[in-house]
């Protein structure tokens, strides 16, 4: 997706397109309170580098640069017809949440892998709710708020909201300084396979060698087949006792070389 160096997106030139101060922003939102419709165009028309900032978040995905913009102007627009200029909030810090919400929301929609109708109810609902919020609070809610304004429990909406992100790619690059990018794939982390458990895995097999084949037979079907001792008399035709006292002796000896 090469909409960082493109200078035309959607028939617009980005290079052109203007900046406004904040006492000007200001002005053209009481026009448009007041009924102009023309300030809103100008308002929509001057804050398009605000979608254009918000798509580079948007920037490793595959996703038609074009499209983005179209659904980015879309989420511009619902910002300037919900802006309430007595809240004293700079509109950009209002704007971006909506904006990347309509975003997410586009993407999530166009989604290959199926979520249960439940989970995207309530997923829909806290975003929705997330964003009034947003407009009333001026600034982003936390989960707890979502969960007492939707009378649901915190985990529910943390569920909801897990089951609709997006799948990541164990080769999406999270940090490119120029060079040899990195991928998520190595900042994981294997930690059932760690040099010190490797290692203790060899140690116990070289123990389990010093025992006899009963000996062996025992610790495998008690350790690693998870069966109980009387079990492993019935099957190996020995009381249980026996199986306890030769269990016992086989540990005594494994703890030698572990």
């Amino acid at each position: 997706m090469a909409f960082l160096c493109k200078v035309e997106i959607c028939g617009v030139d980005t290079s052109k397109l203007p900046v406004l101060k904040n006492n000007q922003m200001v002005a053209l939102f009481q026009q448009y309170q007041a009924g102009d419709e023309q300030a809103r165009d100008q308002l929509i028309h001057c804050n398009l580098r605000l979608v254009l900032s918000v798509l580079q978040r948007f920037s490793n995905r595959n996703e038609n640069a074009d499209d983005l913009f179209q659904v980015g102007c879309i989420g511009l627009m619902k910002a300037i017809d919900n802006f309430d200029l007595s809240q004293n909030v700079r509109f950009s810090t209002y704007a971006v949440p909506m904006i990347i919400g309509e975003i997410r929301r586009y993407i999530r929609d166009n989604n290959p892998i199926r979520v249960s109708r439940s989970l995207r109810d309530i997923a829909y609902k806290a975003l929705q709710v997330r964003e009034q919020l947003t407009g009333s609070q001026g600034q982003e809610p936390t989960i707890e708020q979502i969960a007492k304004e939707m009378g649901i429990a915190p985990e529910e909406i943390n569920a909801a909201l897990d089951a609709i992100q997006d799948p990541l790619s164990l080769y999406d690059p999270i940090y490119n300084d120029g060079g040899d990018p990195i991928y998520i794939m190595d900042q994981i982390c294997d930690t059932k396979n760690t040099d010190f458990q490797w290692l203790e895995n060899i140690a116990i097999k070289q123990a389990l060698d010093k025992l006899t084949p009963r000996e062996q037979m025992i610790i495998n079907m008690r350790f690693f087949q998870g069966k109980t001792q009387m079990e492993v008399a019935d099957e190996i035709a020995i009381s249980q006792a026996q199986v306890s006292r030769l269990e016992k002796g086989a540990l005594q000896t494994m703890r030698k070389y572990v």
